[in-house]
Parts: structure tokens; C-alpha cells; sequence
């Protein structure tokens, strides 16, 4: 029988769905979000968490040591449990970043995933309010089932043995709860998503716009309206098409990876999108991935089908173990779904193995930003004049453009963004940072786009909070704002609530 460079090896038998090139892309797509993951953790960590950080992590430590350091490690698994040296901070970060690459150029096994995996996990166990985002706990439990996904040591693009299908269960079992999750929070938060109204707001009020949310914001109304109908039907609807039959979860797929290129297109969401869509894959397969990929991978991936290695029966046995405990962990994610009190971005066990997700339950109305400013003035008045500081994504000048920075997380613009809807009272970090730019810090300032006083810090700085709208596409300026109210200051360095405020915390960078 004349061969053909094709999967199915028989037309005449039933067709055997395999996945050969959906863990190939799968694995490059692991490595793309990864290396932004540790990129953003190499170049922020230090001001963010080091020793003179504004949430130095040997002071989390501290604070959550128990009897002894197993129990410390395992009620929050982390490397830095053992010691919070800035240069470790760095370092894990960059060798994290250079196997991702690693990964992403078309190589990985199990050890590699494993070191990915614990190392990032470690970041977030340790990360506080900076590590506290839904897409933390979502990298470790994909990254967590991307282990067993390929062979302990063979790092082969097409190694010898296939995706165990266990795993491929646990992915979709992954993606139902994540869409229906998200859908059933909205259904259950904000009026808007009831009154398909929530995209008049969304896009003006998301953390951090990009060039195309202002259009996106001023399409009309019956769009935006079918925007919210298609976001209801993509994740309470098609969540139940992830498992069967074999149209229903292509569709399912299709629908979802279309889904996320449009949040990614007009959205600045971090890794949040990528790695939400990289697991999709397994929702195709090769039938499917053939009609599209080059030629090349076509025929390695007919290659390994040929030549696959059969799990032995330990192998077989220790997967289904391992799903065994992960189908267990996740009787309090489902509870958690059902229930009216639905909780979002939540998990359950320390190691974020099994988590339940959500995003955007609650849509505001208004884009409350806050503006940091410094004088040099050394006594306030009316015609004191006041010098912004620039952040590298967060708006604050009304004339400088959208960027688009995802997925690489400037974690500080993202804190700002939820500090603006509250009051300074719960957002001591904040006021931490204020104290570092009163002493010009080289870490603080790191982490902006623009310091109004390279000479010598300001003798006052305050924090304004303002009413930012969309100006329409192609106008003088990108927003319009209105003040709304002081939220901090104006605040110097010798201030006493400053300075003891800073004590209490043992945040004694430069107080004597």
C-alpha cells in the first residue's frame, strides 16, 4: 500500500485523533509565555521584592515562619523560603528566562517543565499583592500538567512517545472551568453584563488601554451590545463543548482562540491571554492542524506516529494517579462554581495545582487614575508648580499615546490601576513608593518611564486623583480628565506620619 504523508495510517479503520503537532506548538507556546513571565520577574523583582524593595520578601518571611522551615516550605513552596538574597531573586529569574527560550526554540522534556514550573511557582508564593493576579495561578497549573506532557529526558521536538491522554482530559477539564468560571462571575456581578451594556465602559476603564481600545470604545452601541451577548455565549455556552464530540470541541476551540486575539488586540492583559490560549490546542488536533502547518512538521509528525514508543504499564498507571489526585483537588473548585457566593482567582492548595478563575465580575463606569507629582518648592502655595511622574504604561499625560506592552506585566502601572478605586489607607506599598521617589531610589525609579527631578529629589509630593475619558480616535489629544480629589498629601520627607508609618513596617531604607 503506497504511503501517504498524512496521520491516519488506514482510511479504512476509524480515524485515531492524535496530537503530535498540537504539543508541539503547545510546548513553543509554554516557552513564549514563560520567558515574559521571568523577563517581567528579572527586570522588577529587586525594587518590587528585595531587601529595599517596597514588599521586601525577607520581612513576608518573617511573618510567615512557622515551627520549622519544612512546615514554612510546604505552607508556601518557594526557593525563597530559604533565602531572600536579591541576587537569587535575579538569578532564578534570568535562568527561568533562558529556558524558556530553551523551550520556545523547539526543546523541552520533563526536568526542563519541572525546573519552569517550581521556579515560577516560587515568585508567586512569595509575590504578595505584585504575584496576586489570576494568570500567576493559571501558569502554574498549566505549567504544572505541561510536565507530564513530554518524556523525561528526551527534549526532542517530536520525541518517541505521545501526549498521555490524561493530561489532554485535564487541559479541557482546565478550559471548561476557566470559560464557564468567567461567564457565571459576570453573570453574578455587574448589572452591565444582564443589560449587555458592559462594553460601553470596558474598554475605557480596563487597566491599561492600547492603541485600539479607543475605537473599540466608540464603536457603536449595537456592537458593543453583540460583544457582550457573544462574550456570555463563548463562556457559559461553550464551555460544554470542550469534551465531545469532535465538532463541538473544534468549534469550541476556534471560537475560544478568536476570542482571546481580540483581548489581545485591544488590550494590554500581560501573559493573561496567551496563556489562556496556548491550551486550546488541545481542543484540535493533528486532522485538523495538518491542513495549516507547513509541510515540514507534517511529516515529522507522521514520522513520530510511526515510530511511537507505547507507555509501559507503570507509565500508564502513574498518569492516571496523577489525575486521579488532580480530579480530586478540584471538588472545591466545583463547588465554588455553583455556588452564589462564587469566588474568582482563588486556589485551593499552596501548590496551585487546581484553581477556579474569573475575571471582570465587576465593569466600573468611570476611570478613576492617579497622578503622582513633586515640587521643589519648599512651601506650598498657589503658584506652586507641580511635575508629574510618568509610568511606563499607566495613563497620566493626556497627550502621550496608548502603548502596547503585553505580555510583559509592568506590575506597578497594573497596582495603581486598583489603588485608584479605593483610598490610601489600604495601599501601604504606595505610600512606600511615595517615601523612595522623596529620596530619588534608583530601584523605585527603575520601574517608571520618567523622573521629573534627575538632580535632586522633591521636597513634596502628592497624589491626585483624576476622571479620565477617551478623547475620539485621531483627536489632538488621547484622554480628557477631571479632577476629582486629593488622595494623598502634599506629603514631605520629614513628615512624622511618614516617617513612622515607614517604622512600622521595618521599611528603614534610609531613616536612621
Amino acid at each position: 500500500m503506497q504511503k501517504n504523508a498524512d496521520l491516519d495510517l488506514n482510511k479504512h479503520k476509524p480515524r485515531r485523533q492524535t496530537y503530535w503537532l498540537a504539543r508541539f506548538i503547545f510546548m513553543r507556546g509554554m516557552g513564549f509565555v514563560y520567558f515574559f513571565a521571568f523577563l517581567s520577574a528579572a527586570l522588577q523583582v529587586v525594587p518590587l521584592l528585595g531587601t529595599k524593595g517596597l514588599l521586601p520578601v525577607n520581612l513576608f518571611v518573617e511573618r510567615i515562619t512557622g515551627d520549622s522551615l519544612l512546615q514554612t516550605f510546604m505552607n508556601n513552596p518557594s526557593l525563597f523560603i530559604l533565602t531572600q538574597s536579591d541576587t537569587l531573586l535575579v538569578l532564578v529569574a534570568w535562568i527561568g528566562a533562558v529556558l524558556s527560550l530553551v523551550v520556545l526554540f523547539g526543546f523541552a522534556n520533563s526536568i526542563i517543565m519541572f525546573i519552569l514550573w517550581f521556579a515560577y511557582l516560587s515568585y508567586v508564593n512569595i509575590g504578595q499583592l505584585f504575584y496576586g493576579f489570576g494568570w500567576e495561578i493559571q501558569l502554574c497549573e498549566i505549567g504544572f500538567l505541561a510536565i507530564f506532557m513530554v518524556p523525561l529526558l528526551d527534549w526532542r521536538p517530536f520525541p518517541k512517545r505521545e501526549t498521555p491522554l490524561p493530561f489532554i482530559w485535564l487541559i479541557r477539564w482546565f478550559l471548561f472551568r476557566f470559560y464557564l468560571g468567567s461567564g457565571l462571575i459576570k453573570l453574578r456581578g455587574s448589572e452591565c453584563w444582564r443589560d449587555f451594556t458592559c462594553l460601553y465602559y470596558h474598554f475605557e476603564t480596563q487597566p491599561i488601554p492600547n492603541p485600539l481600545s479607543p475605537i473599540m470604545h466608540f464603536l457603536p452601541q449595537f456592537i458593543l451590545k453583540f460583544g457582550v451577548m457573544f462574550t456570555e455565549f463563548l463562556q457559559v455556552i461553550s464551555a460544554f463543548f470542550v469534551f465531545y464530540p469532535r465538532v463541538l470541541r473544534i468549534t469550541a476551540g476556534l471560537i475560544f482562540f478568536s476570542f482571546q486575539a481580540i483581548l489581545i488586540v485591544t488590550g494590554n492583559y500581560a501573559f493573561f491571554n496567551w496563556i489562556t490560549l496556548v491550551p486550546a490546542l488541545f481542543l484540535l488536533d493533528d486532522r485538523l492542524l495538518k491542513l495549516i502547518l507547513p509541510r515540514k512538521l507534517i511529516t515529522a509528525a507522521h514520522r513520530a506516529e510511526e515510530n511511537k514508543l507505547p507507555f509501559t504499564k507503570s507509565q500508564n498507571n502513574f498518569h492516571y494517579i496523577v489525575f486521579g489526585i488532580l480530579v480530586w483537588l478540584s471538588i472545591p473548585v466545583v463547588v465554588n462554581l455553583v455556588s452564589e457566593n462564587q469566588v474568582m482567582n482563588t486556589s485551593y492548595n499552596r501548590w496551585n495545582l487546581v484553581n477556579t478563575y474569573g475575571a471582570f465580575g465587576y465593569i466600573g463606569k468611570e476611570r478613576y487614575e492617579l497622578v503622582v507629582s513633586g515640587t521643589s518648592d519648599e512651601v506650598i502655595s498657589n503658584d506652586t508648580q507641580w511635575k508629574e511622574y510618568e509610568f511606563v504604561a499607566k495613563p497620566t499625560d493626556i497627550d502621550r499615546g496608548l502603548p502596547l506592552i503585553a505580555p510583559y506585566q509592568p506590575r506597578i502601572d497594573w497596582q495603581i490601576w486598583f489603588a485608584a478605586q479605593s483610598n490610601s489607607n489600604r495601599h501601604g506599598w504606595l505610600i512606600h513608593l511615595v517615601w523612595k521617589f522623596l529620596h530619588n531610589d534608583e530601584g523605585a525609579l527603575g520601574l517608571i518611564a520618567f523622573n521629573p527631578f534627575p538632580d535632586q529629589p522633591p521636597t513634596f509630593i502628592k497624589i491626585d486623583r483624576y476622571d479620565y475619558n477617551f478623547e475620539k480616535p485621531f483627536s489632538d489629544h488621547t484622554w480628557q480628565r477631571t479632577y476629582i480629589d486629593s488622595w494623598l498629601g502634599p506629603i514631605r520627607i520629614n513628615n512624622p506620619s511618614l516617617i513612622k508609618f515607614v517604622d512600622d513596617n521595618s521599611w528603614e531604607d534610609y531613616h536612621d
